[in-house]
């Protein structure tokens, strides 16, 4: 199955998607760094590099004797930056980027389409109070297809974090649309989750300030997850942890799994910015917080660099660390600056794999996508259809693609 990514960032979506078998025919993506990130590690793919909203004619894309081998689309278009053209309610979703994607979708006429974002989108009201998902559902459904949304753990298909995001599948009216059969339904329970220990526990301990542009592994693996994330993979890239004064130190010394900044003595407390010698005062709860070696890490987010501190070093993670918690395998290098000061504008290798979907969450919703389509004739509205059994997690070699004989 051929895909479009859109909003495609440094390419999690598109990794998950091709562990199922899919082929990502053109990306798109604004950000520079991420861009190159992409191309890197996806070297086959178009990838156009700009503001999507600058195109107005979708052939720079794709010829035209390619449009209608497009399967799928997929990405995450972000539901900030209305527009504030004409007469426009400036809150109004259908100002937003996600518009595009529909654009998008409207032209290329794609069997399906997976939209992305995060759980928040479902307590947004434009300013008549109609819920944003609604007027996205309406939107999809004006476009032809139905849709319907799910919000999905990460955790819950073997991605070691605790990360939940809303997704919306939307095929053409012309099929049956099983929502009990579209979405994945989870592969393991809390019981078996996948531990920040046992994704992180092979890779170096360095200390604050060490670390090198590549690395020979620590250890041999110790679990399947770290088998799966080595294979293919000679040595360790992107780990290198962050300086941090003697005075940062010793306050994550004082941290215990679970506490954070807010839980330090006045004299481990944040001095003010721009004066060192008076206390800040603001106290940020998930500011250098420790988390639990025995347990998923929370939500790796674009902040991560500092929200962090690892649970049993006394400095925040590495990017590669942070890879490992969002299910990139080792041999997906990332591009651009590792971090970056305010005033720049290219995404760094922290907020490229913080704003990142989980390749792993990616891949359970592409092998049932296509599962879905294998079975087609099977499947009803409103569901019904005795679902198949799951592939596994890290065990076996078999793409969904290959499985199933698409």
């Amino acid at each position: 199955m051929n895909i479009i990514d859109l909003f495609a960032g440094c390419g999690g979506m598109s990794l998950g998607f091709s562990m199922a078998g899919f082929t990502s025919v053109v990306a798109s993506e604004i950000d520079a760094w991420a861009a190159q990130t992409y191309t890197h590690n996806h070297p086959s793919t178009k990838l156009i590099c700009g503001d999507i909203r600058q195109i107005h004619d979708w052939d720079i894309l794709l010829p035209k004797t390619f449009k209608g081998s497009i399967d799928g689309i997929i990405g995450g278009p972000p539901c900030q930056g209305f527009s504030l053209s004409g007469n426009r309610d400036p809150r109004d979703p259908r100002n937003s980027l996600f518009m595009d994607f529909i654009r998008c979708i409207k032209y290329f006429q794609p069997r399906f389409f997976v939209m992305e974002n995060v759980p928040g989108l479902l307590s947004m009201r434009i300013l008549k109070g109609t819920p944003v998902i609604d007027v996205i559902l309406s939107e999809c459904s004006l476009a032809g297809y139905k849709a319907a949304y799910r919000i999905l753990n990460a955790a819950h298909f073997g991605v070691p974090q605790l990360r939940e995001r809303v997704f919306i599948i939307g095929v053409q009216k012309s099929y049956p649309y099983s929502k009990m059969d579209l979405f994945p339904q989870p592969e393991l329970n809390p019981e078996k989750f996948i531990t920040v220990d046992m994704a992180l526990s092979d890779l170096p301990p360095i200390e604050a300030g060490q670390g090198a542009e590549y690395q020979d592994y620590f250890s041999t693996p110790q679990n399947s997850y770290q088998k799966w994330a080595r294979r293919e993979s000679l040595g360790i890239f992107n780990h290198i942890a962050m300086r941090h004064t003697q005075r940062l130190i010793e306050r994550f010394k004082i941290i215990r799994p679970g506490q954070s900044v807010a839980d330090v003595p006045y004299e481990h407390s944040a001095l003010k910015r721009g004066n060192p010698k008076i206390k800040s005062g603001k106290v940020y709860g998930q500011n250098n917080m420790r988390v639990h070696g025995n347990a998923p890490a929370p939500t790796v987010a674009a902040s991560f660099q500092s929200n962090f501190i690892h649970p049993s070093l006394n400095r925040n993670f590495t990017a590669r660390e942070g890879a490992r918690l969002q299910s990139f395998p080792d041999n997906y290098i990332f591009k651009g600056k590792r971090t970056t000061m305010s005033w720049e504008k290219n995404l760094s290798q922290y907020q490229q794999i913080g704003n990142a979907v989980p390749p792993l969450l990616a891949r359970a919703i592409a092998q049932n996508i296509a599962r879905y389509f294998a079975q087609i004739d099977l499947m009803r509205d409103d569901g019904g259809h005795l679902r198949p059994k799951q592939l596994s997690l890290f065990g076996s070699e078999v793409q969904a693609g290959k499985h199933l004989n698409i």
